[in-house]
């Protein structure tokens, strides 16, 4: 059985920050109802999406290191895919309004 080195787990850690702060993010304006309800649904489901963040950090650090114990040599792209969801799961913790404000600024076209 192949063991795992942590990517796909990074890679679903990444993508549920990303979701915590998609109630900011703008959308066009016939979009804006549904908006308004995915708004809500995401914000009250926050804490559970940066939780499941965490945890999938967790998982995938163990993979990692139950990897390198087993001798089995990891890919250099599950290595920076799992620091690079560290480092943007304790962004989304750390400084949501910001990083939602820079995402706004880059996709507004200005």
């Amino acid at each position: 059985m192949k063991q795992g080195t942590g990517v796909s787990a990074s890679l679903v850690a990444i993508l549920s920050s990303v979701a915590t702060i998609s109630c900011c993010l703008p959308l066009g304006f016939a979009a804006a109802l549904g908006a308004t309800a995915a708004s809500a649904l995401f914000t009250t489901l926050r804490p559970w999406l940066l939780g499941l963040s965490v945890v999938l950090l967790g998982l995938g650090f163990c993979q990692q290191h139950r990897a390198q114990r087993c001798s089995i040599r990891g890919r250099l792209i599950g290595n920076v895919l799992l620091w690079t969801a560290l480092v943007v799961v304790v962004g989304m913790i750390l400084f949501p309004q910001e990083i939602a404000a820079f995402i706004a600024d880059r996709l507004s076209g200005k």
